[in-house]
């Protein structure tokens, strides 16, 4: 999803309330303190790759290095290049200032992933959750965003773009303002620099 259909989805969404909501959340990301203090983390079935690379995004387009976030994998391949081979034992170095990131796209997180974010919660790490209704991950979270049944037409995918798009923007209400700026610096980036007319 680019930037013209998430600003197309926040119009869409404009009269409910998601669009508020995945602002608050991500106020919450941006409190990471440091690079490399974000640490993203799905299910063993589902590791949240597509939101990871958005956040990573965010963060070189609005120059927030905390927003590049670590993910966190439950069964890295010895092989792997370093930034894809984070496994749990990452968890058991969490400390407070760091952010433990929860992606559950399924109904009810397993019992060794609600057991993991318990630990790093109690080490000090901010839990936030983005989730389908799971009530014990909710529980354990800091701040939890759940998408429910009815907040349709928002998807779970659509909702990981607003709140990864608000992310990037630390300028609190100013969403639209934020987004045409990053674009620009993208565009920016993409095309190199400009010759003056």
């Amino acid at each position: 999803m680019d930037a013209h259909h998430v600003a197309v989805l926040r119009d869409l969404l404009a009269s409910t309330p998601w669009v508020e909501r995945s602002e608050k959340f991500a106020q919450a990301l941006r409190r990471t303190r440091e690079a490399g203090g974000l640490l993203l983390m799905g299910t063993p079935g589902e590791e949240p790759w597509h939101l990871a690379a958005h956040l990573d995004d965010e963060s070189r387009y609005a120059g927030l290095p905390q927003l590049s976030p670590s993910l966190v994998r439950w069964s890295p391949p010895p092989d792997a290049p370093a930034h894809l081979g984070i496994g749990l034992e990452r968890l058991s170095d969490t400390r407070r200032g760091d952010t433990l990131f929860v992606v559950n796209s399924e109904e009810e997180a397993p019992v060794p992933l609600l057991e993991r974010v318990d630990d790093a919660r109690r080490k000090g790490a901010t839990v936030l959750s983005m989730d389908q209704g799971d009530r014990e991950l909710g529980a354990l979270a800091h701040e939890a965003l759940s998408l429910t049944p009815e907040a349709a037409p928002l998807t779970f995918d659509g909702l990981q773009h607003l709140v990864s798009t608000a992310a990037g923007d630390p300028r609190e209400g100013s969403a639209s303002a934020g987004l045409r700026e990053r674009v620009s610096r993208f565009l920016d980036l993409v095309s190199g620099p400009r010759i003056p007319d």
